[in-house]
C-alpha cells in the first residue's frame, strides 16, 4: 500500500500481509506432512521401528498447516461457504453481510477460543510440558499455543476485515482493493 492510504487501511495491509506470510510458510509443511508420514509408515511397516517423535512433529505440522492458515484462507475468501444469495449481491451488501458476519460471529468465537483456552496454553508453558510418550518431543507447551496463533491471526484478520469493509461501504476503499481477492 502506498503511504497515500489512510493509516486505517495501512494496518489492514500489514495485518493482511501478516497473515498472508503465516499462511504460506504453513502452507509449506504440507510436504514435510506428506514426506513424514511416509517416513513413519516406511520405518513401521517396512523394518518395525517406531519413530514417535517424528509422529509427533508431524501432528505439530498438521496443526501449524490448518490453524496457522486459517486467517490467510479467510483473506482469501476460501473458507466453504453455502451463499445461495451472497454471490448475487452487490460488493456493498457483500461488505455488509461480511463485516457482520465478523462482528457476530467470528470475533465472538474468537474471544472464546481465547478466553478458553488460556489457561490450558499457560498452564502446559508453566511446567514446560513434554510428551508422555517414551522418545516423544519436548515440546507440547509450544502445540499448544498453536491455539493462540489461530485466535490471534483469525482476530486479527477480522479486524483488518472489518477496516476494509467500513471503507468500503463509505466508498472510500481504493480500486485496487474493491474487489475480493481469490486465488
Amino acid at each position: 500500500m502506498s503511504p497515500s492510504h489512510p493509516p486505517l487501511l495501512r494496518a489492514a495491509g500489514l495485518i493482511d500481509a501478516l497473515n498472508q506470510r503465516l499462511g504460506q510458510l504453513c502452507a509449506w509443511l504440507t510436504l514435510f506432512l506428506v514426506v513424514g508420514t511416509a517416513i513413519v509408515v516406511i520405518l513401521r511397516y517396512g523394518f518395525g521401528i517406531g519413530a514417535i517423535a517424528l509422529q509427533e512433529a508431524v501432528m505439530y505440522a498438521h496443526a501449524l498447516v490448518f490453524m496457522g492458515a486459517a486467517a490467510w484462507t479467510l483473506q482469501r475468501n476460501g473458507h466453504v461457504r453455502v451463499d445461495i444469495f451472497y454471490q448475487k449481491f452487490p460488493a456493498r451488501r457483500q461488505a455488509l453481510v461480511d463485516g457482520l458476519g465478523h462482528v457476530l460471529f467470528l470475533l465472538p468465537v474468537c474471544l472464546f477460543l481465547a478466553w478458553n483456552s488460556w489457561d490450558y496454553v499457560a498452564n502446559s508453558w508453566a511446567t514446560f510440558e513434554s510428551s508422555s510418550e517414551s522418545g516423544g518431543l519436548k515440546f507440547v507447551y509450544l502445540q499448544k499455543t498453536i491455539i493462540l496463533v489461530l485466535v490471534l491471526s483469525l482476530a486479527l484478520q477480522a479486524i483488518a476485515d472489518l477496516i476494509k469493509v467500513g471503507h468500503r461501504l463509505a466508498g472510500r476503499l481504493p480500486e485496487e482493493q474493491a474487489e475480493v481477492k481469490h486465488g
